[in-house]
């Protein structure tokens, strides 16, 4: 068994808590399924998140195995990809705690905590309002240009994130219309590392970036601008089959969610 508490969150409270003292917590729910639960709870004076795993079952373990990918069992998964980003300098969620427990991978119970990301708002939030209500150039152009920063960091990190969409991405409202922005990364339960992200991987991580950012009035420029901070290199050295490639999927998902045609494309000359 493993278990792990900061001693910010042993202070926080009067009482020494146990493995299963965590297991039963639970508090404001944000999303529930079978096998997991995300809850934000108060400790003392102290807000927190905590993801509890109550075990997968076989069924799900032998499907993903089926379909090629590893299963992911455990909490351990998002408390390996906290660390790998603290490592490399990118800002995500603070650990508050981590416990895993039981050899049977179907049946094994595991928790994450972090301390609550206060006073923040997502990019999805931010953006969704820009076409009655644009930004002024300077905010738009730090964004987009930190957001670009970001994902380029983790990328060449060997972190991919399978959910990477601007509501995974939070902004401190003290930020809003600033030009220095402070992005953190969450939701890092489906990441995966490795010394270099595949292709098809890549691709997906941007694909839904590009997706989910298509209704907040994107320009060309936003596009180009993004590329060459992604990229860090010369846009007449940009990979277009590569962005061809995120823009192509990134138009398939807006039309299976939206139904409906999406905005103009941007990446398709974007050398």
């Amino acid at each position: 068994m493993t278990f792990w508490l900061s001693d910010a969150f042993k202070h926080a409270g009067k009482d020494d808590c146990t493995f299963d003292d965590i297991m039963a917590l639970d508090g404001q729910r944000f999303r529930e399924l079978d096998n997991r639960r995300t809850f934000r709870f108060v400790r003392g004076e102290q807000a927190f998140f905590a993801k509890l795993h109550f075990g997968v079952g076989w069924a799900e373990i032998l499907k993903n195995l089926l379909q090629g990918r590893l299963p992911i069992v455990s909490a351990y998964n998002e408390y390996a990809a906290i660390l790998h980003l603290e490592k490399i300098g990118v800002a995500t969620m603070k650990l508050a705690g981590f416990g895993v427990r039981g050899i049977n991978p179907a049946r094994r119970l595991s928790f994450v905590l972090t301390h609550e990301l206060a006073d923040m708002i997502s990019l999805e939030e931010v953006a969704k309002s820009w076409p009655m209500t644009p930004p002024t150039l300077g905010f738009r152009r730090a964004l987009w240009r930190a957001l670009a920063l970001c994902a380029g960091q983790i990328h060449r990190s060997g972190m991919n994130h399978r959910d990477f969409y601007l509501c995974h991405f939070l902004l401190p409202r003290t930020e809003l219309n600033g030009r220095d922005l402070h992005l953190h990364i969450i939701d890092l339960h489906r990441a995966q590392i490795r010394p270099h992200v595949p292709r098809r991987w890549l691709e997906k991580d941007l694909a839904g970036l590009y997706f989910s950012a298509l209704d907040s009035g994107l320009t060309r420029r936003d596009c180009l601008r993004f590329v060459r901070r992604y990229t860090q290199q010369r846009l007449a050295n940009a990979d277009v089959t590569l962005w061809r490639r995120v823009e192509q999927k990134a138009r398939a998902l807006y039309r299976k969610d939206h139904r409906r045609e999406p905005p103009p494309a941007f990446f398709a000359d974007a050398h």
